[in-house]
C-alpha cells in the first residue's frame, strides 16, 4: 500500500503465515504464555515491544495461536493495559518529541508541516476511537495535558 503523504510505496516485509496454528516445536503451555505476557508487560510499555520480546527471547512466535488471546486482551484480564490505544499514544508522542524540536528550531518548515499532518492523524484516530467507544466521547486533543495522558 502506498504512504498517504509521501510519494513512496510500501515496504517489502515477509507476511505472516495464513493457518494460525501453533507450531509443534513450541513447548510452552497457554498459562506459561499468559505469564510470560504479564511478566514482560512490567518493563516493556506495547504489545508489539511485548511480542518482540516473546518471540526473540522465548521463541513464542504468535501470542494468539498459543494462547487463544491476543496481547492486549492478556494485558487487559490481568488489568495492565493503558487508558490509551497504543497507536493514538505513538502519536501523541511524536507530537511530543516535533514541538519540542520547534522549540529550538522555529523555522524548521518541514517540521511544521510534519507537526500539522501529526495532529490531523491524531484527530482522525481519536475521532474512530470515541466512534468505536474506546474513548469517552468528550476527549479531546490538548497538548498541554498530552504528556499527563501518556504517564
Amino acid at each position: 500500500m502506498a504512504r498517504m503523504y509521501s510519494k513512496k510505496k510500501g515496504k517489502s516485509r515477509s507476511k505472516r503465515p495464513f493457518k494460525r496454528v501453533k507450531p509443534s516445536w513450541v513447548s510452552h503451555d497457554a498459562k506459561v504464555v499468559e505469564q510470560l505476557v504479564t511478566k514482560v508487560a512490567k518493563n516493556n510499555p506495547t504489545s508489539a515491544k511485548i511480542g518482540l520480546v516473546l518471540r526473540d527471547s522465548y521463541g513464542i512466535p504468535d501470542v494468539k495461536a498459543a494462547t487463544g488471546k491476543r496481547i492486549h486482551t492478556i494485558l487487559t484480564e490481568h488489568k495492565l493495559a493503558h487508558r490509551l490505544p497504543e497507536d493514538l499514544a505513538a502519536l501523541i508522542r511524536r507530537d511530543i518529541n516535533i514541538v519540542k524540536h520547534l522549540e529550538g528550531h522555529k523555522k524548521d518548515g518541514p517540521s511544521v508541516r510534519g507537526l500539522h499532518l501529526t495532529e490531523s492523524k491524531i484527530n482522525r484516530l481519536a475521532k474512530y476511537y470515541k466512534r468505536v467507544g474506546k474513548l469517552p466521547v468528550d476527549w479531546t486533543f490538548d497538548r498541554a495535558k498530552a504528556k499527563l495522558l501518556l504517564e
